[in-house]
């Protein structure tokens, strides 16, 4: 089973996507690990995503869609859900085009709805567990609250230490990631849209205002 996770920055998406890659035993691919993952191997796709990367330039889709395509050829077997790719209407389309190329399925995709106001409230308040950064902790929602230890907030899953990425308190940074995301004519609302218009797919939206456990089950009972 092949499936793309939608969901704004503060959604909810990379735990969601964990618990389906727990359930189905698949592989869960970030896009940013995979960029990672070229760049650390020193392969020429790598190698020439990281001249943008140092740059500070965006790498251009004829880079990225090879990676992203040779990273879920290795998974082909065992299936696959991949995060945070693609971000645009036109990767939307590249991607399609390559995996149907290779002779990838994808079999689902699944989109959380969020309204851009509480999806930026989300990130805020959120904070990131050292050793697991799935593990849900946000200081506005009582459910997923970190608990107290030694006059510290540490984490309410496992105890970790927390602690705040630098640009989920930078309301600039926030909007500008959240343009991109609910752009519906060119960015990833546009590609979401796009796979809700072929038809060929079956597209999963569910309500990611409700708690983890809501969520998860609104998406896991639309799965086989």
């Amino acid at each position: 089973m092949n499936i793309l996770a939608f969901g704004p920055n503060g959604s909810g998406k990379g735990t969601q996507g964990a618990i389906i890659k727990d359930k189905y035993g698949l592989a869960h691919i970030e896009s940013g690990a995979i960029f990672r993952e070229h760049i650390k191997g020193g392969t020429e796709l790598g190698k020439k995503a990281k001249e943008y990367i140092e740059r500070g330039d965006l790498v251009p889709d004829d880079i990225t869609i090879p990676m992203v395509l040779e990273t879920l050829g290795k998974y082909k077997d065992q299936g696959w859900l991949l995060d945070g790719f693609p971000r645009s209407l036109a990767q939307a389309e590249a991607l399609d085009k390559a995996l149907q190329e290779s002779g990838m399925k994808l079999d689902y995709v699944i989109e959380i709805v969020l309204p851009r106001e509480v999806a930026k409230e989300r990130i805020m308040g959120r904070r990131l567990c050292a050793n697991d950064n799935n593990h849900p902790n946000h200081i506005a929602f009582e459910a997923i609250k970190p608990v107290e230890k030694d006059g510290k907030l540490v984490c309410r899953v496992c105890g970790g230490e927390l602690s705040t990425r630098a640009d989920d308190q930078d309301e600039e940074a926030i909007n500008k990631r959240h343009d991109i995301y609910y752009d519906d004519k060119t960015g990833t609302m546009a590609a979401v849209n796009y796979f809700k218009n072929k038809g060929d797919v079956k597209v999963i939206s569910v309500d990611g205002s409700k708690n983890i456990k809501e969520v998860s089950e609104s998406i896991l009972k639309e799965l086989p």
